[in-house]
């Protein structure tokens, strides 16, 4: 159904972007960087986040970690983590496959901007083995996202 749902707003909205369908699972920001033949920075993880009583979706490159002191600073509340029942009942998609394409209802989405150290990202399409290729503006674009500076410096 998840899968179903991101072909759908794809076909709507970008009809030509491809969904890329593997054998293998690709949830772990290691196993997608290794199916792709990507740096795992270019994996674009999907963290679905609490700010008081809103739920937001951060789209971050695979290798950034969240700043808890930034995310407080941009958003006024401590983020929390969703737990794994309350994602896939929010986005229809499993953890390990999350994506901020074809939700159920619309969610606000925010893309880091450690994205755009890349000129193509790959974020899960709805499936622990699916995935889309494009670009972090083009990302943003689809999903009516707004740009936010809210992961960790690399070390």
């Amino acid at each position: 159904m998840s899968l179903d749902s991101v072909r759908a707003f794809l076909a709507e909205r970008a009809p030509d972007l491809a969904i890329i369908e593997l054998d293998q699972p690709t949830a772990t920001v290691a196993e997608a960087a290794a199916a792709h033949g990507a740096h795992p920075a270019q994996i674009a993880k999907t963290i679905s986040l609490r700010l008081g009583e809103e739920v937001v979706l951060v789209v971050a490159a695979g290798t950034a970690r969240l700043d808890n002191r930034k995310t407080k600073d941009v958003f006024g509340h401590k983020p929390r983590m969703l737990d794994r029942a309350e994602v896939e009942q929010l986005t229809s998609h499993p953890v390990g496959g999350v994506c901020p394409f074809g939700l159920p209802a619309p969610l606000p989405v925010y893309c880091d901007v450690s994205l755009r150290a890349f000129e193509t990202v790959i974020p899960a399409a709805g499936a622990i083995n699916s995935a889309v290729r494009l670009s972090p503006g083009r990302l943003a674009e689809l999903t009516e996202a707004i740009w936010v500076d809210i992961c960790q410096a690399p070390a």
